[in-house]
């Protein structure tokens, strides 16, 4: 028996050791939040426009709502993370997803499910840095050298099997109760979350006392400010489209000047621009994530609108369509993330989401095809997701980690 191969051994065993079940448990539970709120309302809005006599595309603001609120809070709850500790970080994350599922299951008018939504992206954003932090820290812990990639890889599988079920049972759920159960099947799973984060997730250092200034200062409230106008801006701008409306636009492009210049002269800016001109790496690796994310939200929210509301398909019909997509991403990433798998799984999911990117031109009336379509987007998803996670671990400094995830 090598050395080598004794330390690796060793170094397995430490990790195993570390991320018990009881442990990953919660966290993986906690990576499904924001795929179910993905795939369930994307079944969920052509009945939500019936239901509240407004336009499909109005919808729309459902699903923008969600990644404005999370484009803020993530970060946010990054350094949060780090100042209050993970843990109270990652259960209150779960409860504002709670809280948005109520408020979206009993209320009435888009703009109550506008503010649903809202929460909803604030509480599972919030729970994915979180978590990573826990992850890091137990893997320092534990003494590791490489990325805990069993750990990393079982959050992005549980994810994508959330993805791949997704659609299906949201079509399902939607048709036999209506629109009002894609945003109460949060309930369940976000108690089930917070009884075994309450359990089995170890407790926070206690909290020291320190003044409110100070910590405003720490996580840059300014820069926080500045950031959500301008993306807030720019959403509205991209709603208005395809009449722009060319304002907010101008808005959104000035709060970004003051952005840069405030982030340049933070102590501890919310978006460090300084680590994003240093670390050529690390800024590839989220136009990477950027870029995939975007091909898959515009199929899976484009292709299930326009499966039912231009091909005709019943809702459960038009979930089962992506349901390979999700399995075979699945399939695809878990050998990635067994072997912490980087620059060649890189090269293939950028293959296949060209030629998919490709093939959607082609796209016409045989479900088949637009399967097989899928199956493409399936390859880039699996075999990017997990890399760009494991990247991002080795790539982002300690120091900066966690608001870096």
């Amino acid at each position: 028996m090598t050395s080598s191969g004794t330390t690796g051994r060793a170094v397995d065993d430490r990790e195993r050791g570390a991320f018990s079940w009881r442990f990953v448990t919660p966290l993986y539970i906690s990576s499904a939040l924001n795929p179910i709120n993905s795939s369930f309302i994307a079944t969920a809005l052509v009945p939500i426009s019936h239901a509240m006599g407004v336009s499909v595309g109005a919808t729309a603001v459902l699903v923008s709502a969600l990644y404005l609120a999370s484009s803020v809070a993530q970060p946010t709850a990054g350094k949060l993370a780090e100042e209050l500790g993970p843990r109270r970080v990652f259960l209150t994350g779960i409860a504002l997803v709670l809280v948005g599922g109520l408020v979206g299951g009993f209320g009435g008018g888009l703009a109550t499910l506008t503010v649903a939504r809202v929460l909803i992206g604030i509480g599972a954003s919030a729970g994915y840095p979180a978590a990573m932090v826990l992850i890091r820290r137990r893997a320092l812990g534990a003494g590791p050298s490489d990325p805990p990639g069993g750990v990393l890889g079982g959050r992005s599988i549980a994810g994508t099997v959330t993805v791949a079920v997704g659609p299906p049972i949201g079509g399902l759920l939607v048709a036999a109760f209506g629109w009002r159960s894609a945003f109460l099947v949060n309930l369940p799973v976000t108690v089930i979350a917070l009884v075994l984060a309450i359990l089995w997730v170890p407790r926070d250092a206690p909290l020291e006392r320190r003044p409110l200034r100070e910590l405003a200062g720490r996580i840059d409230v300014g820069g926080i400010v500045l950031f959500g106008g301008m993306m807030s801006a720019l959403l509205v701008f991209l709603l208005s489209l395809p009449a722009p409306n060319w304002l907010p636009l101008g808005i959104s492009v000035g709060l970004g000047a003051l952005l840069a210049m405030w982030e340049r002269r933070s102590a501890t800016p919310f978006i460090d621009l300084r680590l994003l001109v240093s670390n050529l790496a690390l800024t590839r690796t989220y136009l990477r994530g950027a870029l995939t994310l975007l091909a898959f939200y515009t199929v899976l929210y484009g292709l299930t609108q326009w499966l039912e509301a231009a091909h005709g398909l019943p809702l459960q019909e038009a979930g089962l369509v992506l349901l390979p997509m999700g399995i075979l991403a699945a399939a695809v990433s878990q050998p990635i993330s067994a072997r912490n798998l980087v620059r060649g799984p890189l090269i293939a999911g950028a293959a296949s989401l060209i030629l998919a990117s490709a093939a959607v031109l082609l796209i016409t009336t045989p479900v088949l095809l637009i399967v097989g379509v899928t199956l493409l987007f399936a390859i880039t998803l699996g075999a990017t997701t997990v890399n760009n996670r494991t990247a991002l671990y080795q790539q982002a400094p300690r120091s900066a980690w966690s608001c870096c995830s």
